[in-house]
């Protein structure tokens, strides 16, 4: 018999799988969005390096796409498991330089105190 699950349970159980079958070479996968019908899959991924290996990560997963859906699809109990597409997330360096310029006002708040003191 099979299981058909919606699409909330599948971006659960196909966010577990796809973070246990990529490597850490091919990035970090941040999300798993899957649509209401299951017909697609888009996977987000990141890595460390940030955004310079956008495209290395992007065209390895790519290339290795076929072998990931088969993987997945022999995991996951589906009637028809979702096309996987994947995307750059750019959260973790956008969140990072947020970071930065908080930390950057936070001294310059400080500059500002200490010369006020100084007076």
């Amino acid at each position: 018999s099979v299981t058909v699950i919606g699409a909330r349970d599948a971006h659960g159980i196909l966010g577990r799988e796809v973070r246990s079958a990529a490597n850490e070479d091919m990035g970090r996968v941040v999300d798993v969005i899957v649509d209401r019908e299951l017909s697609y899959a888009d996977i987000y991924v990141s890595a460390t390096e940030g955004l310079v290996r956008s495209k290395e990560v992007l065209q390895g997963l790519e290339n290795a796409s076929g072998f990931l859906r088969k993987h997945l699809a022999e995991r996951v109990e589906l009637r028809v498991f979702p096309r996987l597409r994947f995307h750059w997330d750019v959260t973790p360096e956008r969140a990072d330089r947020i970071e930065r310029l908080l930390i950057e006002i936070h001294k310059e708040d400080e500059n500002k105190a200490n010369k006020t003191n100084d007076r």
